[in-house]
């Protein structure tokens, strides 16, 4: 089973494990030429040739393993375990070469090969991992070497800055595929919304407006009829005019979704771009405003007139909802939560407070109701 990283199924991050799998087998060949160069002067040449030959035999495995986009990502663990081998590879060195040699300027039996693991390591997890990797690495070049010098410091250093730039590199590959990916599916959403647009203009809103007009001309019954048409075109409008609401990686438009909720008695007013939010938060606030206006519906007179604004702040959204009907007498919301009326009680206030928000009225008897929610945006702070 693929990972699925955007349009396609390729992994973003490809060119960087054929990378580490090129580099692997550059730096076994250069491990061949200098076994070779220091063969005669190992303590046992024979243990060399068989570490050598197991670094030949583990690199094919890594090589097949990492080609393949499906197994590098279900077999997790690989990579750990590529890791453990290599160091132990690297830990035979002591038998092999002579003292003078592990105190010298000779190359352990591996060499550079060992480079190929924080690069691989980083490319699966991260710069984190990546830079844990090239520790790990260097520690067992220490103990390898059986002293802590300066040769073994800098390439302990130039390793954990592989795995980290290599991380880093891989992440960011990553995030703008995902960012692409929403952007593709953004666009194609809008060109379907548009030719569903064209073909809805040409066909139901142009019925819709007639039935509106010819229905206030009639006047009676017809008139009621061309109301509803009105609210329905509204209604129409909004839904083939404004981006999809669905989350797609956890988050929802809260300006999408709140322009459907506009009507022939509710005008909504909201930034021209995206307002970008967690779906449960956008949920949240949209059935708030909802309530208010179910509120304006119900007890403001059947003339009122809505309005919603939203604002898109640095560290917070704000929701106003405005109407001018009758407004609420004072007390009226006192006396209606000791009834068991818990409208406004828990479905607004509720949802408002959990979200770490606040929700304020303004309004008075004859000069209509203003509710201003103001809800922090994730990860900043009131």
């Amino acid at each position: 089973m693929s990972r699925r990283f955007g349009p396609t199924e390729v992994e973003p991050a490809a060119p960087l494990w054929w990378g580490g799998i090129g580099l692997r087998i550059l730096t076994l060949l250069f491990a061949l030429g200098a076994a070779l160069v220091h063969a005669r002067d190992y303590q046992r040449p024979g243990l060399a040739w068989t570490v050598l030959g197991g670094m030949a035999l583990w690199t094919l495995s890594t090589s097949l393993v990492y080609a393949r986009e499906a197994l590098r990502w279900r077999l997790s663990w690989f990579t750990v375990l590529d890791l453990v081998i290599t160091c132990g590879l690297m830990l035979t060195s002591p038998w092999i070469l002579t003292p003078a040699q592990l105190s010298g300027i000779d190359p352990l039996i591996t060499t550079v090969w060992v480079a190929g693991v924080p690069v691989a390591v980083g490319t699966r997890f991260g710069g984190f991992g990546g830079v844990l990797a090239g520790a790990v690495v260097g520690a067992a070049t220490a103990l390898a070497r059986q002293a802590f010098t300066l040769d073994v410091a800098r390439d302990g250093v130039l390793l954990m800055a592989t795995g980290l730039l290599i991380g880093m590199s891989a992440t960011t590959a990553r995030k703008s595929a995902a960012a692409l990916a929403r952007a593709w599916r953004t666009e194609v959403a809008n060109a379907e919304r548009e030719r569903l647009a064209r073909s809805i203009h040409d066909s139901v809103l142009q019925v819709l407006a007639r039935v509106r007009r010819r229905g206030a001309e009639l006047g009676g019954e017809a008139a009621e009829l061309a109301e509803l048409a009105g609210e329905q075109e509204i209604a129409l409008r909004a839904l083939v005019t404004t981006e999809p609401t669905g989350p797609t990686t956890g988050e929802a438009d809260l300006r999408a979704a709140l322009q459907l909720l506009a009507s022939s008695r509710v005008q909504v007013a909201a930034p021209a771009g995206e307002v970008r939010l967690p779906a449960q938060v956008t949920s949240e606030l949209v059935a708030v405003v909802r309530e208010a206006l179910t509120n304006v519906d119900k007890h403001a007179g059947p003339e009122a007139k809505a309005w919603v604004l939203l604002e898109d702040l640095s560290a917070e959204v704000v929701i106003t909802v405005r109407d001018d009907g009758r407004g609420i007498p004072e007390g009226r919301l006192a006396d209606a939560e000791s009834k068991g009326h818990l409208g406004v009680a828990r479905s607004m206030r509720g949802r408002v407070t959990d979200l770490g928000g606040t929700i304020a009225l303004d309004t008075a008897p004859g000069r209509g109701t203003e509710w201003e929610l103001r809800v922090p945006k994730p990860g900043r702070g009131r």
